[in-house]
């Protein structure tokens, strides 16, 4: 959220701005073309936030500014005007100011006309009125009589104001025509929605108030630092124009970036923060406080530990790994980089905290977010936490450099497996990487385009792997070879478990826990106060807020379910992030907020109805209790890895949300009361297995 927001009224239109920070050095994100708004910048904001004071805003005629009907207001005149109002307003005297693409040509005349504003420049892609043609593309070729342009012939104002999307569509895909780029398309086009056809052919008609001859002679002149950034497959401007800028801009520093299109900021985040960053420290004179390594110098071992956030399933095993890790080496010092819920586990255990964690942006909120009446696309969600999971890696990133870390374990931190495969040269310290499934899988019902996208994903993971296999020191799977899926990445592309069996090592599952150690099950339901002459069924939905809506259902069923069972007693543990309080108050249910050692009241129940996460259903079949668990909808790790693995333990009975009548759940709740199980045992050497293999690489 930004620091204070605004509006600046000027010449007939009305310019939102924001603000991030409040102090130090200003970087201003300046706006490009009005096909799509500030949020182009939404990989790049947080980050610079935290080192820096950036203001942006939205240009006239997207966003949050106005879009008024005089074709005139959309002059570069007027761009120019804008920016320098909008610094007005924020008390801006002096900043370092980056544009891309239209953006980096307004970036280099504010340079040039208001020299006395601007402390250095940094362009991406930028576009101006000297760009080198593009001589392989294409020349437009006008359509027959009723037919639709095609190619270039479609960037062409008259038509933009008969079919918009038609061309937002094209033309995004030639902006982000990077391979993996799916959510950059779906974002930008998005964006250019918000917009018309008319706006964008007002601003393309009307360039009466640039003086090109006096433009060239002040850019010739800019004395500020200047960096220019273009990828070398960009498909709109040709990476010479950022040459010619080069030679025309005394002094300035020229970087192509391998491989990119129009948008390195949107598909290189990483790289593109850095450089941005970097050059604002040196413009600022500012010291890079990354710390280096001191080799040879004798110091204990370190380690920096990673828990996903997404339920504390993870908190739990990896307190079990780090556990098994110290008897491996006594020496180890480990700091944990998490976020809520976790840290309420690690903190409960005495696990130290590093003190970054407070700055990691939350994705369990995220995750509830997405969710409603039992239903989690959480692919989709994955997808739409981008912006969060570059925050994160940033964070990440500075924490790695500046702890000289012997090892980094990472336990579904998929943002840090994702960007330092991406980026390999901000590799520090061994790397070990654990999961408990590999390979998205799309959702049947959510049609071709999801399953298109879930395949380029999984793609993208396996190029990444291949080209960059040294990344991973240890690839451990928290599980065995038979518990993964029979299903391929996608159509043409390999069974999920040859390549998983081919490039993992397996620890077999992790609880946690032992089970024998718990000792009886009689002496452990008199010390938690649990009655021989009561039937107790735990409901239970994780440490994240996804699980309201299963509970209020369960809940309603209470009353058959009591009729069906006399002695039930009913137990529901909202976890950490549910307020009780919210909940249906039903004679009868009981609720409990966080319960620490949950496993311990799970072992001792006569039934438990659960979601379909992975943590909690193995903990009841590795405790040999009845369960029943209810997969979110659209959520394809629990109603394909997550079930595969349980139907091969031959654990719990799978329901469907919609199946939960209160005649029917009572009736099942009553068959499972009482009833033997046969569940394959569950391992429980998982966690010092796991801890072999990481161990290796101290």
């Amino acid at each position: 959220m930004p620091t204070t927001e605004g509006t600046v009224e000027r010449d007939g239109a009305s310019v939102h701005w924001e603000v991030y920070g409040e102090d130090g050095p200003t970087i201003l994100l300046a706006p490009t073309w009005e096909l799509v708004h500030s949020r182009n910048w939404k990989m790049q904001v947080s980050f610079l936030a935290r080192h820096y004071r950036v203001v942006l805003f939205d240009a006239v005629g997207n966003g949050k500014s106005s879009r008024p009907a005089d074709a005139g207001r959309y002059s570069w005149g007027n761009r120019d005007a804008d920016a320098i109002a909008v610094l007005d307003a924020t008390g801006t005297e002096r900043c370092v100011v980056v544009g891309y693409s239209m953006g980096g040509e307004l970036a280099l005349t504010l340079a040039a006309l208001h020299p006395e504003r601007v402390d250095g420049v940094v362009t991406i892609g930028a576009a101006h009125e000297w760009v080198v043609p593009m001589v392989d593309r294409a020349a437009p070729v006008a359509p027959a009589p009723g037919e639709k342009p095609e190619g270039w012939a479609k960037y062409d104002p008259d038509y933009w104001r008969t079919d918009y999307r038609d061309f937002a569509e094209w033309f995004v895909a030639q902006v982000v025509s990077d391979p993996h780029s799916t959510k950059a398309w779906d974002d930008g086009v998005g964006w250019a929605m918000e917009t018309t056809g008319d706006v964008l052919a007002a601003l393309e008609e009307d360039y009466a108030d640039l003086d090109l001859e006096d433009m060239e002679r002040r850019i010739r002149s800019i004395d500020v630092p200047v960096l220019l950034l273009h990828g070398t497959d960009d498909q709109i401007v040709h990476p010479g124009s950022s040459e010619l800028m080069h030679a025309w801009i005394p002094g300035s520093d020229l970087v192509l970036i391998e491989g990119s299109g129009h948008s390195p900021h949107t598909r290189f985040p990483v790289k593109v923060n850095h450089l941005i960053k970097g050059f604002a420290d040196r413009v600022y004179g500012l010291r890079d406080e990354a710390a280096t390594w001191h080799v040879g110098i004798a110091r204990p071992k370190t380690a920096l530990y990673l828990s996903s956030p997404i339920g504390l399933g993870h908190a739990r095993r990896d307190i079990a790994i780090a556990g098994e890790l110290r008897t491996l080496h006594p020496d180890l010092q480990i700091d944990w980089l998490a976020q809520d819920p976790v840290t309420r586990v690690l903190d409960a255990a005495g696990e130290r905290i590093h003190e970054a964690s407070a700055a990691l942006a939350g994705e369990s909120a995220h995750i509830e977010s997405e969710c409603s009446d039992h239903s989690l696309a959480v692919f989709q969600s994955l997808r739409t936490m981008d912006e969060i999971l570059v925050h994160n890696f940033m964070v990440f990133d500075e924490v790695a450099q500046r702890g000289e870390y012997d090892l980094i374990i990472a336990d579904e931190s998929w943002e840090v497996d994702h960007y330092l495969h991406e980026n390999p040269n901000l590799k520090r310290g061994a790397l070990a990487w654990m999961t408990d499934f590999v390979g998205y899988l799309p959702i049947p019902e959510r049609g071709a385009r999801e399953a298109a996208v879930v395949a380029d994903y999984n793609q993208e993971m396996i190029t990444h792997v291949e080209r960059y296999g040294r990344v991973r020191d240890a690839a451990v799977f928290v599980g065995s070879p038979d518990d993964i899926v029979p299903d391929r990445f996608g159509e043409g592309m390999p069974l999920i478990r040859d390549w998983t069996e081919e490039h993992f090592d397996f620890a077999g599952y992790v609880t946690g826990f032992d089970p024998a150690a718990l000792g009886s099950r009689e002496a452990l339901r008199a010390e938690l106060g649990y009655r021989d002459d009561e039937r107790v069924c735990i409901v239970s939905v994780g440490g994240s807020g996804v699980g309201t809506d299963l509970i209020r259902r369960v809940v309603a069923s209470y009353p058959e379910a009591k009729r069906a069972i006399p002695e039930l007693r009913m137990i529901v543990v909202t976890g950490p992030r549910i307020d009780p309080a919210t909940l249906p108050q039903i004679d009868g249910v009981e609720y409990r907020a966080y319960v620490d050692r949950l496993y311990r009241h799970l072992a001792a129940c006569d039934l438990a109805i659960v979601q379909g996460g992975l943590t909690t259903t193995m903990e009841l079949a590795a405790c040999r209790v009845p369960f029943i668990y209810v997969p979110l909808r659209d959520h394809f790790e629990q109603n394909f890895h997550v079930r595969a693995r349980l139907d091969r333990y031959r654990a719990g009975r799978c329901m469907q949300y919609s199946e939960l009548s209160p005649d029917a759940l009572a009736s099942a709740m009553a068959s499972l009361v009482g009833a033997p199980v046969d569940y394959r045992p569950v391992e429980t050497d998982g966690a010092a297995r796991a801890a072999a293999m990481i161990g290796k690489l101290l």
